[in-house]
């Protein structure tokens, strides 16, 4: 247990931070699921807006080890996903 001030208030953050990012990455990992294993292309298309700004919020505010370019990869290979459930059906 710290002695310092600071170092207590550091703890706190960093618990703060820590249910934060793992709430984001949940979430973020439940929408991309639901996203894969849709049956038709109209379920997946009405989840992707929701993942696309989910994505977007974290790496705006470097949530869940998120920054912009590994947003772009998340969103790039989602479309592919989609794109390729257009041609099984």
């Amino acid at each position: 247990m710290p002695n310092h001030q600071s170092c207590k208030k550091r703890l706190r953050q960093t618990k703060k931070l820590t249910e934060i990012n793992q709430s984001v990455r949940s979430s973020i990992r439940t929408s991309l699921k639901a996203i894969r294993t849709a049956s038709s292309k109209d379920t997946a298309l009405k989840e992707m807006p929701n993942l696309f700004s989910m994505l977007d919020k974290a790496a705006a505010k470097n949530r869940a080890g998120f920054n912009s370019n590994r947003a772009a990869n998340y969103k790039a290979k989602v479309a592919k996903v989609v794109n390729g459930l257009a041609a099984k059906a």
